[in-house]
């Protein structure tokens, strides 16, 4: 199931998206290039000390908070790149189209489970398993500096579009046999949404209106899943624990797919292939769908076949963490032997318990040790599409540089990353939930608008003033990126169906939450660069972005999933409240 727009079709689409996204961007950087008089010397650039001071901090008032706790969790010096954003695209392999920094979590892929990322290890010195990553810098001699934004014929080299969901049938919980034939029928609707949204991408309905894919496409389908989520959820929910599935309702327009037909038929990488290309970006496990093959089960099974499908997450995201810490040893098969060989035959035995215990109380499935063996995800695809979701054929970054739709260029490591939980103006702070997720910017500002999208460019000793555009430091100063998160919590969701309205800004001038939001210790994630003074004047270096992004530096954006523990979190609370600087 996929569905693609034509190429003609598509880019009469995108040149109108793109056009009318820079008249509606306002201060967007999509803009930036074509203002006059601009000081700085590249459209696309501007020099720090040109920048005017616009960082408010609230003064902090009776009750309000002061303190700081940083957590130091490296710079990546595991080399953990990834096309995935298992925050804003669950399950959706590859999905952002751009790499990603990873730090913390060393575990986490876009197939990650909040239970299997609580087993993983971490890169942060105090124990702290959330993971945090951001686009990747490059330097580009090829880049142009003088432009920025949206690009048709950027899009259009990235190949055909397509609208692309979650799969939900392969991350439910075990089905109870009452609620088998009420998630079917869920699940075969989810699908139809799917397809009828990808149709309207292919008709290019009303291209005049500049926020026709977010406001016509993709937030009417967001608000049916939602409704099917639900439905689905309760049925669930009528015979076992009721299941979240709200992280799985938004979908997106994805532009790069490979466009050779079905990807159900892409080639695959499987164990005995041999092992992981050590000049590629970090791979991952790809293992057949457990959940999709299981039989309505039994009320006496469920909590055992559940307890038995966590552990196949975890074995699964231990997997994907040994990818990541054994980068580079061993021979050509060591990838075979010493990761893929044993998770097969934990999943053998794992497969086995679920099928004696549904067997207890049912027909016993047969066939499940077919899903034991296990591959390697390097060319974007290892399967087709599942009921509720779509899986394109979406490129996995290749070569030495990592290089993926656009993104070319070496990557520059972060010379420093500061990681603080910081105060509230107002108000003490309480526990972020575990498992909370967050973004703090939008990737696609072209594309959605630019109410979401964050100023983040600066350079070291600056930091009172943030730029929409790349920025040229004074000798000395390192380039900066400066990523503020939400730090209010609607006290319930760890999640929403956008990845944002469970959380919210405090207010800019006075730094109170809006009502119904209590204050939460607010992430701060600083990341410095050495970037020579004569590639900043150049304007080579440019941030990965999204292809209909085209590097915009407006496009900046961090994601994060707490998965601190409870103690760890009781001491950041504590340490925030009480004003003092701990870490």
């Amino acid at each position: 199931m996929t569905h693609r727009v034509t190429d003609r079709r598509k880019f009469r689409l995108i040149a109108t998206m793109s056009a009318v996204a820079v008249v509606a961007a306002g201060t967007a950087t999509a803009a930036l290039a074509a203002r006059n008089g601009d000081p700085a010397p590249l459209g696309a650039f501007a020099r720090i000390e040109q920048v005017a001071s616009n960082v408010v901090n609230p003064k902090v008032q009776q009750g309000g908070t002061s303190g700081v706790f940083t957590v130091d969790c490296g710079t990546n010096e595991n080399g953990k790149f990834s096309a995935d954003n298992p925050v804003a695209q669950p399950g959706l392999r590859h999905g952002a189209q751009h790499v990603h920094d990873f730090v913390g979590n060393l575990s986490i892929s876009a197939e990650s489970t909040d239970e299997s990322l609580e087993d993983s290890d971490t890169t942060c010195r105090n124990g702290d398993r959330s993971s945090y990553f951001w686009p990747v810098v490059r330097i580009n001699p090829q880049a142009n500096p003088t432009s920025s934004g949206s690009s048709p014929e950027k899009i259009k080299e990235a190949g055909g579009a397509e609208v692309a969901c979650p799969s939900v049938a392969d991350r439910l919980p075990a089905v109870p046999q009452q609620a088998r034939d009420e998630v079917n029928r869920n699940l075969a609707l989810l699908e139809q949404q799917v397809k009828e949204a990808g149709d309207r991408v292919a008709r290019n309905e009303n291209p005049g209106d500049p926020n026709f894919v977010n406001n016509a496409i993709l937030g009417p389908l967001r608000s049916k899943r939602v409704a099917t989520l639900d439905r689905m959820a309760i049925a669930i929910g009528r015979s076992a624990r009721k299941p979240n599935l709200i992280s799985l309702a938004d979908c997106d327009v994805r532009f790069g797919h490979s466009g050779h037909g079905d990807p159900s038929q892409a080639p695959r990488k499987f164990a005995g292939q041999g092992g992981a290309k050590q000049d590629g970006a970090t791979p991952t496990i790809k293992c057949p769908s457990v959940r999709g093959a299981l039989p309505g089960v039994p009320d006496q099974a469920v909590d055992e076949v559940n307890r038995n499908l966590a552990l196949l997450d975890k074995q699964i995201a231990e997997a994907n963490q040994r990818l990541v810490t054994s980068k580079g040893q061993g021979g050509p098969n060591f990838v075979d032997n010493a990761i893929l060989g044993p998770l097969k035959d934990k999943r053998v035995a794992t497969l086995d318990r679920i099928a004696i215990a549904i067997g207890r109380n049912a027909q016993r499935p047969q066939g499940l040790e077919r899903l034991a063996p296990c591959g390697l995800i390097e060319n974007g695809n290892t399967g087709g599409n599942n009921n509720g979701g779509n899986d394109p054929a979406l490129a996995a970054p290749t070569g030495q540089n990592l290089e993926l739709v656009g993104n070319n260029g070496k990557i520059v490591r972060p010379a420093q990353v500061k990681i603080e939980y910081r105060g509230n103006a107002t108000a003490k702070v309480t526990a972020m939930p575990k498992f909370l997720k967050m973004i703090t910017g939008d990737a696609k500002p072209t594309s959605r608008g630019p109410a979401n999208a964050r100023a983040t460019w600066t350079c070291g000793g600056f930091e009172d003033r943030l730029s929409d555009k790349y920025v040229i430091c004074p000798n000395g100063s390192k380039v900066m990126r400066v990523h503020d998160f939400a730090g209010c919590w609607d006290g319930q969701n760890t999640d929403s169906a956008n990845h944002r309205d469970h959380v919210r800004f405090a207010d800019a001038q006075t730094g109170a939450c809006p009502k119904g939001f209590r204050a939460i210790p607010q992430l701060r994630i600083s990341i410095s660069y050495d970037i020579s003074r004569d590639v900043q004047e150049k304007g080579q270096y440019q941030l990965d972005a999204f292809p209909e992004e085209n590097h915009n530096p407006f496009s900046d954006h961090n994601d994060f999933a707490n998965v601190n523990s409870d103690q760890t979190m009781a001491q950041i609370v504590k340490c925030v409240n009480e004003g003092r600087r701990c870490g």
